[in-house]
């Protein structure tokens, strides 16, 4: 026999298909509690065969070694019980991910002479691959370990650049199916996902014959398709495929046979895209429209009827022409160069198009186009233009005081705002559970689910702690404590230390506005389309997020914060000052207790995505980006759901709102809705609502004008301010748009008569030139 040489073994090449990838040297993990010529024959093997060998002795030792190193190949000594178990030490190995390539061997004993070999298969289901029967001879060893590299080592190889593969079709931006060659679906990609409305455990499994076919391909064309692919021949062409929702989509197809073992056709790949024709754009743009931001071009969406100031047009642009630089010499190619970029953004995209355009477009379209590229390439799309100087202070001053953060800043300024010190509340016994609650109270909220729910007669009976009270009735209707698996002890010590939080000394934001968003988002979440387009975690996020959106509010906007330099404003750098303290007080109250952590009997990843979508919400009430929000909603929501109705295919369900996207701009517009809902509530409750915010508003100038701080909404004087105007105002620039908008998708028409009758009201006082809540002899 020819004498055994030990292997030269560095890196070495392996193919799989078309793949060309690189194995590094075996790495061999030895499992033995002690030294023996077993032993031994394995540790000269490795060395013989060039692997990299590392011996432990314990089964501790032995995890950790692996873990460390990903061994391919593991030996482990099985021959004798009383050092360790052998199949105990293999199943916890078994138990980590990285063994899913690895081949475990097993050294047993031979079988003496008077018993009969023992069955493999115990062996197998501990996890091992295969057995070797002891033999310390190092070519015995040698040979086993160069068997097992050839084989399991080498297919576990390949099957590991498998993912890398997957990795590349779940990333593609084509549709691909994988059939088996009997036509059951094997494997479909989130590109084919998203363009048929399916999930792939509704696919998987499933034969091709079982899912809905479109009327509008020729009835011939399977049979065509099918004797092609038959024949192992690849079939290229358009078919109308059916998606779930029942829409028919005409899409390019190529369909590839996989020659597999045998030279028989062991799978079909299909690969699809989608045929930019007219009658396709429809469906494309549902397909696509979950994309939330397709309308940065827009200031407005919807305007509110004759009475606001109207934003620039393109006629008023174009009757402008003198205005804009001459455009005799322009060369618009050269700008479209310098525009394209090799990763584009949607708006540089835009800006491309409108550059194209002007190439052939007479000179006033072309000046027109210009402003257009000139408003474009401003950061802020979204917020409106207050461009004259006769502009109504009132607006004015609301939209600087409520969509600014700050409009100066003091040189030298040591002014630190602190929050008032809290009131203890009066004692009121507390509820030992819901159904203990005080009869006044229980009465007073079986009328809760209205939307003309009077929150503050429960304001009264409560001694102004509402929000317990109506929070143990709202989350117990939403089922919340199942959800977050708690109890109702741990809800109530929670909305306890959540209302203790707010400050009942400010007019306005108090316990009492928490507890009324709390209702209008309680009641917003009942309407069918609203309820059809979110589930149960959506819900709970909306209720949770209501209840602790204004906590710790001090009763100043986020401009006077910042203009007082307070230490809210220096944490969160000026921006959203107050939506980031109150989310982050929230969670920092919730989980330093554990007698008030609702949230700690969920999974972390259901936590994770709970505290996102609360935070979301809460931010969503920050006034920066009201624009943006409505805006996205009607662009991504409205215009689709209109066309949908237009073309008559609406079923006034969820409508493919259930898009993740789609679902957060949902949400964060319900919430915006419920936060400024005091308008749309019945004529005496808006009254109220209307005093508590002049009088916490005239509070601030007070205070502004005493520190010698700039006063950010100076009409707001208690002395000289017209309450009337102020809410024609506030209707006008921040509620009528963004409540059409929401009427239309959730279908609000109590609400919507409630905002037209209030806003009468305010128009009548202003025409009389009252400047109060009411007229005198209604007082």
């Amino acid at each position: 026999m020819e004498p055994m040489r030990a292997r030269q073994v560095s890196s070495s090449e392996v193919r799989i298909g078309p793949m060309r990838l690189t194995q590094d040297p075996i790495q061999v993990l030895l499992i033995f509690a002690k030294e023996d010529s077993q032993s031994d024959g394995f540790w000269w093997a490795c060395d013989r065969a060039g692997y990299r060998c590392n011996i432990t002795r314990t089964p501790e030792s032995a995890l950790e070694c692996f873990l460390d190193k990903h061994h391919e190949i593991i030996v482990i000594d099985h021959r004798q019980t009383r050092n360790f178990n052998a199949e105990a030490v293999c199943r916890s190995i078994r138990a980590t991910n990285p063994s899913e390539h690895t081949v475990i061997l097993a050294v047993v004993s031979p079988a003496s002479d008077d018993h009969e070999e023992a069955s493999v298969l115990p062996l197998l289901h501990a996890g091992f691959n295969r057995r070797f029967m002891e033999n310390s001879s190092i070519i015995a060893c040698y040979n086993e370990l160069i068997q097992i590299e050839h084989g399991e080592v080498l297919s576990q190889f390949k099957l590991r650049a498998c993912n890398s593969v997957f990795t590349a079709l779940d990333h593609c931006h084509e549709a691909i199916e994988i059939t088996s060659d009997d036509h059951v679906i094997q494997y479909v990609n989130p590109a084919f996902e998203r363009m048929m409305g399916y999930h792939k455990g509704e696919l998987l499994g499933k034969e091709l014959a079982e899912l809905p076919k479109s009327d509008k391909n020729r009835a011939d064309l399977l049979d065509t398709i099918n004797t092609c692919i038959k024949k192992g021949k690849e079939w290229q062409g358009v078919y109308y495929a059916r998606r779930k929702s029942g829409d028919s989509i005409q899409q390019h197809v190529k369909i590839t046979p996989v020659i597999g073992q045998g030279g028989k056709i062991r799978h079909f790949v299909s690969l699809k895209k989608l045929c930019c024709t007219t009658d396709n754009n429809k469906q494309m743009h549902k397909i696509h429209r979950d994309s939330g931001d397709n309308s940065q071009t827009e200031l407005h969406s919807i305007r509110h009827k004759n009475r606001r100031k109207e934003s620039i047009d393109v006629k008023s642009i174009s009757s402008r022409g003198s205005d804009a630089p001459s455009l005799q010499n322009r060369r618009y190619p050269s700008m479209a160069r310098i525009h394209s970029m090799t990763i584009e953004a949607p708006i540089t995209k835009v800006i491309n198009i409108i550059n194209a355009a002007q190439e052939n477009s007479p000179v006033t379209v072309a000046e027109a186009l210009d402003r257009v590229l000139e408003i474009l390439r401003t950061t802020e799309l979204y917020s409106p233009q207050l461009g004259t100087k006769d502009e109504d202070p009132h607006t004015s001053d609301l939209v600087g005081g409520l969509m600014t953060d700050g409009l100066r800043r003091l040189s030298g300024n040591e002014y630190v705002f602190t929050k008032n010190v809290h009131q203890s509340h009066s004692p009121l016994a507390m509820p030992v559970t819901i159904n203990d609650v005080p009869p006044c109270i229980a009465q007073l909220l079986d009328n809760e689910e209205s939307w003309d729910f009077n929150i503050f007669e429960l304001e009264a009976v409560t001694h102004k702690r509402p929000l317990v009270y109506l929070g143990l009735k709202v989350f117990s209707r939403f089922g919340v404590c199942e959800f977050l698996n708690c109890s109702e002890a741990t809800l109530r010590a929670w909305l306890q230390v959540i209302e203790a939080n707010y400050h009942s000394s400010n007019a306005y934001h108090n316990s009492t506005h928490a507890a009324d968003v709390l209702h209008a988002t309680a009641f917003f979440l009942g309407k069918e389309r609203v309820k059809g387009s979110l589930d149960q975690l959506d819900e709970v996020a909306a209720l949770i997020a209501a209840t602790v959106h204004d906590v710790d509010h001090p009763g100043r906007t986020n401009s006077f914060l910042c203009n007082a330099g307070s230490e809210l404003a220096v944490l969160y750098n000026d921006t959203a000052v107050l939506e980031s303290h109150h989310t982050a007080l929230a969670f920092q109250l919730t989980v330093k207790d554990a007698k008030c952590n609702i949230f700690k009997n969920i999974d972390r990843n259901h936590y994770r995505t709970l505290r996102q979508a609360i935070i979301d919400m809460v931010l969503a009430t920050e006034m920066t980006k009201h624009f943006e929000h409505v805006n996205k909603f009607v662009n991504s929501i409205n215009k689709p759901l209109a066309a949908e109705i237009e073309g008559g295919d609406c079923d006034c369900g969820p409508a493919g709102k259930s898009f993740p996207e789609n679902q957060l701009l949902i949400k964060r517009m319900m919430i915006k809705c419920a936060d400024v809902a005091n308008p749309c509530r019945p004529l005496d409750l808006c009254i109220e609502w209307a005093g508590r915010i002049s009088e916490e508003y005239f509070a601030q100038t007070d205070e502004e004008k005493r520190q010698g701080l700039p006063v950010v909404m100076p009409v707001f004087d208690r002395n000289t301010c017209s309450i009337p105007k102020s809410q024609i105002s506030f209707i006008d620039y921040f509620i009528t748009d963004m409540f059409d908008a929401w009427d239309a998708f959730a279908h609000l028409p109590a609400l919507m008569q409630h905002l037209a009758d209030n806003y009468k009201h305010w128009k009548t006082l202003d025409d009389l030139k009252c400047k109060s809540l009411r007229l005198p002899s209604d007082s």
